[in-house]
């Protein structure tokens, strides 16, 4: 497994606009790149900005590309041109034109930037869209202080 543990590291080995690995990659950083990544096996990383990414299975922060191919993504949010996976798990999907995978999509939101463009397509499951995570900003909650119980709200 090839480990990159700067954003010098990764330009080190971007040849002609194309980061190239052969087998799986581990960022142990996020990275912005204004370059293809094509990856014969699968991608770690925190969050990932690049132009193209082709790779077998894509696990990540945030992603923002124009093009992903993958066989399946798992990420916070992604947005992207154009999407092409087997499953994709994520936060929030923001895609250009057309987003096709597989098998799933679950995510919270999913929507296209541009208009005219093609709704999701799953080609043998379906989208299923989860809650985001609560928020306790404004909840009341009772803290024990010194024997003492007090009521309080969490205002950030």
């Amino acid at each position: 497994m090839k480990i990159y543990k700067t954003q010098q590291a990764v330009e080190q080995d971007i040849k002609n606009g194309v980061l190239s690995i052969k087998g799986d990659v581990k960022f142990e950083c996020s990275i912005t790149i204004l370059a293809s990544i094509v990856i014969a096996g699968n991608i770690t990383a925190g969050d990932i900005i690049a132009r193209d990414i082709t790779a077998g299975d894509i696990t990540a922060g945030n992603i923002t590309a124009w093009d992903i191919n993958a066989g399946n993504i798992t990420a916070g949010d992604i947005t992207a041109g154009d999407i092409t996976a087997g499953d994709i798990t994520a936060g929030d999907i923001l895609y250009y034109a057309f987003c096709c995978v597989y098998k799933s999509i679950k995510c919270i939101s999913i929507k296209a930037k541009r208009e005219p463009h093609k709704e999701p397509i799953c080609l043998e499951g379906k989208i299923e869209y989860k809650d985001k995570e609560p928020s306790l900003l404004g909840s009341e909650v009772e803290v024990k202080v010194n024997g003492k119980v007090y009521k309080a709200k969490i205002i950030e």
